[in-house]
């Protein structure tokens, strides 16, 4: 079935972003909401449904008060592009990777409702377009969020298209190269200095890390890395022997960096529990 084009005058062909977070404006309450960038103003969205196809999970890093943010954007296929982002912390995100992970096909439309809860708090619940049904998983503390959004990555990565009429999407994304972006992430991540990062690339003679080879920049990685786990457990040589197996060898078979070393952070800090 072929799409059909609308021709004549329309709006430029980019996603459109909703941000979640609770509030007010003008006396106009909101879960979620558009942002004007040239006048800065929030623009609350009434409607707390959006029904469409989860094409792609990305984690983005933005700065925010002088420090960098790890975000979770949800893109949604609709009507229009949708791309929810919230802090990949918050209640909203781990309420929807909870109900998310237990969809194994993404190519059936779902709606992700947005609810309101104490102290500003958004919650996410997620149902089943055609039956209305919600998808429900209880709570648990001791859940592998960083697993969970790599498997949700791997589903949707596995789906060619959503629906013929319903082509799935790309975001144009700003220029940035991948391993600046890499770096980026990964200090976010670690919530290592930028300022020993900018040291350590001018002992290279670089201003940015997509100046050096892929090697040096695996070299720079594990020492944030191993810097961040440097207080966090007695034996260094198992901080390390668990790097070489969770990241680099998980990377090497095919897994998300980010996600590898979220999963490795979590199995250090189990080391130092003695929970293992």
């Amino acid at each position: 079935m072929v799409t059909e084009i609308k021709l004549g005058l329309c709006n430029p062909p980019e996603p459109i972003y909703l941000y979640v977070n609770q509030g007010e404006v003008d006396g106009e309450s909101y879960v979620w909401y558009k942002f004007n960038i040239s006048q800065d103003k929030k623009i609350p969205v009434t409607q707390r449904g959006l029904t469409g196809y989860l094409s792609e999970l990305r984690l983005t890093t933005k700065e925010f008060k002088g420090k960098d943010n790890l975000k979770l954007d949800i893109v949604v296929s609709a009507d229009e592009l949708y791309v929810l982002r919230t802090g990949v912390e918050t209640n909203f995100a781990k309420s929807f990777l909870l109900a998310a992970s237990l969809i194994q096909d993404f190519s059936k439309p779902l709606i992700i409702v947005a609810n309101g809860g104490d102290e500003n708090t958004v919650f996410c619940n997620l149902y089943d377009a055609a039956s209305k049904t919600k998808i429900y998983r209880e709570w648990n503390r001791d859940l592998d969020w960083a697993t969970i959004i790599h498997d949700i990555q791997i589903l949707l990565a596995g789906n060619s298209s959503t629906t013929p009429s319903t082509p799935k999407l790309s975001v144009v994304t700003q220029p940035v190269h991948p391993q600046d972006l890499r770096v980026k992430n990964i200090r976010t991540l670690l919530d290592y200095p930028l300022d020993l990062v900018r040291e350590w690339l001018q002992f290279q003679n670089a201003s940015n890390p997509s100046q050096l080879d892929t090697n040096k920049i695996d070299s720079l990685i594990k020492t944030m890395c191993l810097a961040w786990a440097s207080d966090k457990c007695e034996y260094p040589n198992e901080t390390e022997s668990l790097y070489q197996k969770l990241v680099v060898d998980a990377v090497a078979s095919g897994a998300d960096e980010l996600a590898a070393i979220s999963a490795w952070m979590q199995q250090v800090q189990t080391v130092k529990t003695g929970t293992v």
